[in-house]
C-alpha cells in the first residue's frame, strides 16, 4: 500500500508516444507497421499511426513512471517491476525473452519520452485519484501480451495497462484517445476489462529466471 500522506502537488500525466519509438526498438517499429498494414487492409480502412502510452505520477514530492516493456529492455535493477506475464503464449513466458514486465518506478524513465506527441496531457489533481492508480499497478491482470485471454475483443498490451489503470481509478476515460491519425491498440481492451471485472484480477508473481 502506498502512503496517503502527501506533500505539495499530486497529478496524473498521460503520454502518447510512437511505437517503436527509440534508437533501440527498430524491430517493434517494423512489427508495428506490418501489423498496421494487415489489419488495415482487413477493416477497409487508411493506415494509422500506432501509440504505445505511460503515465508520469506525482505525489508530493515523490515521482513515479508506470509504463509496460520487455523485462530486457532496460538493465536498471532497481526499475519498480511490481509484476511480469507472458508475450505471445502462456508458456512461453518461463523465458525472460517472451516476458513484459509493469514498472512502478520512483523517480523513473520513459526512455522515449522525448518522441511523445500532445504529450503530457494532465489527467488529474485529485490526490486520491494519484493513490488509487499508484495502489492498483500491482494488480493489473498479467494476461498474455498480444492476445485476447481476457475476451475483451482486442489484443492485452501496454495500451491495456494505462487503460485499465485509469478506468479502475476512476478517471474520466471516454474523452481520451490517441493523437490525430493515430490508433492504440489494446486501450479499449484495458476499459473493458475495468469496467465488467473491477475487482476480479490480483497480479501474478515474479517468475523466476
Amino acid at each position: 500500500m502506498i502512503t496517503n500522506q502527501f506533500m505539495g502537488t499530486a497529478s496524473v500525466d498521460l503520454y502518447w508516444l510512437p511505437l517503436g519509438s527509440g534508437g533501440s526498438t527498430r524491430c517493434v517499429r517494423t512489427n508495428g507497421r506490418v501489423f498496421e498494414a494487415i489489419t488495415a487492409r482487413y477493416g477497409h480502412r487508411p493506415r494509422c499511426d500506432l501509440y504505445h502510452s505511460a503515465l508520469e505520477v506525482s505525489r508530493g514530492s515523490d515521482r513515479f513512471t508506470i509504463e509496460m516493456a520487455p523485462v530486457w529492455s532496460i538493465a536498471a535493477p532497481d526499475r519498480g517491476v511490481v509484476c511480469e506475464g507472458p508475450v505471445g503464449l502462456s508458456w512461453l513466458g518461463r523465458c525472460r525473452y517472451f516476458r513484459y514486465e509493469v514498472r512502478r518506478w520512483r523517480d523513473g524513465v520513459i526512455p522515449d519520452i522525448a518522441e511523445a506527441v500532445d504529450s503530457p496531457q494532465r489527467l488529474s489533481n485529485d490526490p486520491v485519484q494519484v493513490e488509487r492508480v499508484l495502489d492498483l499497478v500491482p494488480s493489473f491482470p498479467t494476461a498474455t501480451w498480444g492476445r485476447d485471454e481476457l475476451q475483451a475483443g482486442e489484443m492485452w498490451n501496454s495500451n491495456s495497462l494505462i487503460a485499465w489503470l485509469l478506468a479502475a481509478s476512476g478517471h474520466d476515460v471516454d474523452s481520451l484517445c490517441p493523437p490525430r491519425g493515430g490508433r492504440a491498440p489494446g486501450w479499449t481492451a484495458g476499459l473493458v476489462v475495468a469496467r465488467n471485472h473491477p475487482s476480479e484480477h490480483t497480479s501474478s508473481r515474479l517468475p523466476n529466471g
